[in-house]
Order: C-alpha cells, then sequence, then structure tokens
C-alpha cells in the first residue's frame, strides 16, 4: 500500500512539472507582427543576357569589361540606344572584342525602330538576316518575330536572337507577362502601370510613373512602350 502511494504521488509531481502553465501557453502561441517596408523597385537583368542600364559594375566586370571600363559605363546610363552603347565601346574595344562580349552583354533593339544596318550588331546577324528582322514590320508581339524568324533558322537559334530585341508594349492593352517583360520591371513597377489606366497620353504615363523613379530611369522604360492614341 504505501509502494502504491508513493507510486502515484511521483506520477503527480511529473505530470504538473511536464504541463505548462497557462501564462506559458499563452506566449508560446503569440504571433508577433513584423512591420514589412515598401518592396524595392525591381532591377533585375534580363534572362540570359547582362542589361548594360541595369547591370551593377561586377556584373558588368563578369561580363568581360574591365573594371575601368564597366565603372564608366555604369556612371554613363542610361543608353538609349544599343548602337550609341557600341559607338562609346569601340573607342576602346575591336570589333573581335565587341562581338565577343555582346555574346553576354547587349542592350535590346527596338524591333520597330532600328535601321536595318544597326541589327548587324548582333553577333551572328548578316545582310541577310537583318533584312528579314526589318521585312516583318510592324511587328505587334515578340510571339510575331519568333513565328517569322523562325521561317529562317531553327527554334535554338530563336531563342538567342530574341535576347537581343523587344517589341514595344501598348500601355493600354499590354497583358501582365508583357509588362513584365520589360527589362527591370517586377510585380511592383507593374502594379504601378496598370493603376493609371486608361492612359490618354504620354505625358501622363510620363507623369504617374515619374512618381516612382527619376527622370533617368524614365527615359529608359519609356524605350519599351507606346500608346496607340499618342
Amino acid at each position: 500500500m504505501k509502494f502504491n502511494n508513493l507510486l502515484l504521488i511521483a506520477l503527480t509531481i511529473g505530470f504538473f512539472a511536464c504541463t505548462p502553465s497557462s501564462q506559458e501557453s499563452t506566449a508560446s502561441e503569440e504571433v508577433i507582427e513584423v512591420p514589412r517596408s515598401n518592396p524595392p523597385l525591381e532591377t533585375k537583368t534580363a534572362a540570359g543576357m547582362v542589361n548594360p542600364n541595369l547591370a551593377s559594375v561586377e556584373e558588368l566586370v563578369g561580363a568581360g569589361l574591365s573594371e575601368e571600363l564597366a565603372s564608366g559605363i555604369s556612371e554613363g546610363r542610361p543608353y538609349l540606344t544599343m548602337t550609341a552603347l557600341d559607338n562609346i565601346l569601340g573607342e576602346k574595344l575591336d570589333s573581335a572584342a565587341r562581338a565577343d562580349l555582346y555574346t553576354k552583354m547587349f542592350l535590346p533593339f527596338n524591333l520597330n525602330t532600328t535601321p536595318e544596318d544597326e541589327f548587324k550588331i548582333i553577333p551572328g546577324v548578316g545582310n541577310r538576316m537583318a533584312h528579314e528582322f526589318e521585312e516583318y514590320r510592324p511587328y505587334v508581339n515578340i510571339e510575331q518575330f519568333r513565328r517569322e524568324i523562325g521561317k529562317y533558322v531553327d527554334e535554338e537559334e530563336v531563342a538567342r536572337l530574341e535576347q537581343y530585341v523587344f517589341v514595344p508594349v501598348e500601355l493600354n492593352t499590354a497583358t501582365k507577362e508583357q509588362i513584365l517583360a520589360i527589362p527591370g520591371v517586377g510585380e511592383r513597377m507593374l502594379h504601378e502601370f496598370e493603376e493609371y489606366r486608361p492612359y490618354t497620353s504620354m505625358e501622363q504615363w510620363r507623369r504617374e510613373i515619374g512618381k516612382y523613379v527619376d527622370q533617368e530611369e524614365l527615359e529608359r522604360l519609356e524605350r519599351y512602350v507606346f500608346l496607340a492614341n499618342d
């Protein structure tokens, strides 16, 4: 009988020792809210190719530029055309060095406005392909480019060439995917682009988006958009 009483006492003590108090239980279930700051604007480079308007100095060096030249390129941006950047690089690099660099770093050409001869800056593009790029204007979307150029080269080459070009998107009708395809545009800027629709003029777009980015970034983004009624 004495042994049974001792066993009962031991079990009772063990139970209360392992059971948390109501105060401890409440504390363990409490959820602490951590304030979140607004997410920064996206500044990622386009997939597969370093964008000289967005890349860090380290990324430009990784693409093959010297640190001095990479710093100079960074300080001089934004570049509104690849031809303008090519002219600057031509003062420091010969044609072979630039051709090698452009397999890793490039500012995409506007398919609808770039002069035919300038397409030949793209590695592997000669007279015939440059002519085909120009032949199918105006392009309404990048899918049209894939379809038309796919008549002459295989899918792998179409994908390679696509890294070097873009089709401007119409601000009032562009899909989320088309807006997100603009280099440097992420979810936050996508929201701002859509927030002020419909746009009645490019001046309205500049005024609204200029609330979120500086003048240089506004000029860079404007390369990729247009208004059908402007």
